[in-house]
């Protein structure tokens, strides 16, 4: 007795349905990848030079990595710190409060840099952040 109650011409349609509807998503799964990301509104921009991690300077200012720094490269992976050793260019970046150390830091694209953001608290209690257009302006 049979179990299963398919006719062969369906048996020999599934690969093919398969292989059709693995093609209409793949356009779907590529747009996802060129969404632009996010970047938390209470970050700062700087210049970041990295030496041999901890040590490095930002905006030329001697700091420090802290020991569990996140680190998103411009793809937005998350870096171990050995991997930003040698780097130079336009990040931003969170403090910690108590030690003033980097915690957080989001390498940026061209795009991303070229856009305006806050070099300064001053600066970013000034200015106005527009959480739709995911941009700042200044007053």
């Amino acid at each position: 007795m049979p179990r299963c109650s398919l006719t062969d011409a369906a048996r020999r349609a599934a690969p093919a349905l398969t292989l059709m509807l693995s093609c209409l998503a793949a356009p779907a799964l590529a747009q996802v990848t060129q969404l632009a990301r996010v970047l938390p509104p209470d970050t700062l921009r700087g210049a970041l030079v990295v030496g041999v991690p901890p040590e490095a300077a930002l905006n030329k200012q001697a700091i420090r990595l802290a020991p569990g720094v996140r680190i998103r490269g411009s793809n937005n992976m998350l870096m171990l710190s050995g991997e930003i050793g040698g780097f130079s260019g336009k990040v931003n970046y969170r403090l910690e409060t108590g030690t003033g150390l980097l915690k957080e830091i989001w390498v940026l694209t061209d795009t991303e840099a070229s856009a305006l953001w806050p070099t300064t608290p001053q600066e970013a209690a000034t200015w106005v952040y527009d959480p739709i257009a995911l941009r700042w302006t200044k007053p």
